[in-house]
């Protein structure tokens, strides 16, 4: 699935391209997504994209008469092409441009979306989330209050939207092994000193998989249709059995929260009660 990085990422690529141009009509081919895609889509011919910005995986694509909402689900990917390039099996949505360009919506399972919000309107989706983990909003002042009574297990505190959004679950394994916490540790076991070095570590590791274009596992690309390199880079994810890369320990997995997690159990801190 497509995580913060890589939805930053896909955002760094298509705003170049669609932002300040005007929209020529949209082609929805499957309107049956994660939610039906909306008719007023197909009513914005002549309206400009004004700017293109992100909330959590979510990309916004502003118009003066709100906005147009993007999610890639578990497969989905946004690809800038030339008007008239045939459609394949899986290009569900067009936003075709009066430049001739096109932005084109690719997700085999449908688990994605695009979705409308009327000017002066929210979207519920959006309501109640918690603060962008690269923005100062994020801090261990901010997470040490939440975590105060949460007994939960750490990993899944900070995969928690409402408290802090975009920590998916590759970088929430890589974050919590810079910071040497054992990642089934109850949220509120962490010391400030624990906090402040994870806060950091989320920030360092999201900032490093945004420069090396997002990770490929699966199947996510850029827009423009290259890898992202950062899984290259991984410490802990994905790599069960094998040994650490800084003390040849072999990394465990366990199933937390009904998702993978890996760890080293030398270099990340013990379970405490």
């Amino acid at each position: 699935m497509p995580e913060l990085p890589e939805v930053e990422v896909s955002r760094m690529g298509i705003s170049p391209h669609i932002t300040g141009q005007t929209i020529k009509k949209i082609v929805v081919r499957q309107p049956k997504l994660r939610w039906p895609v909306p008719e007023q889509l197909q009513q914005l011919s002549g309206v400009v994209i004004e700017a293109v910005t992100r909330r959590a995986k979510y990309l916004l694509l502003h118009t003066a008469n709100g906005c147009i909402v993007v999610h890639l689900g578990m497969s989905g990917s946004l690809r800038i092409q030339d008007e008239g390039v045939q459609a394949s099996k899986h290009d569900h949505v067009d936003l075709i441009l009066q430049n001739g360009k096109l932005l084109r919506y690719n997700d085999p399972r449908r688990f994605g979306s695009w979705l409308w919000i009327e000017a002066g309107e929210s979207l519920s989706i959006l309501d109640n989330l918690g603060p962008e983990p690269l923005s100062d909003d994020f801090s261990s002042k901010h997470i040490i209050a939440l975590a105060a009574k949460r007994r939960i297990a750490v990993k899944q505190f900070i995969m928690d939207n409402k408290v802090v959004v975009g920590v998916g679950n590759i970088y929430a394994n890589e974050s919590l092994f810079n910071a040497k916490i054992h990642p089934l540790r109850p949220a509120n076991s962490l010391t400030h000193k624990e906090w402040d070095e994870l806060v950091k570590e989320i920030k360092q590791v999201l900032s490093n998989a945004i420069k090396q274009g997002g990770t490929t596992l699966n199947d996510f690309a850029q827009p423009d249709g290259k890898p992202g390199y950062f899984a290259q880079e991984l410490q802990v994810y994905g790599r069960s059995g094998q040994e650490c890369l800084v003390c040849a320990t072999k990394i465990s997995q366990k199933m937390v929260g009904q998702r993978n997690t890996f760890w080293c159990e030398t270099c990340q801190q013990k379970e405490t009660a």
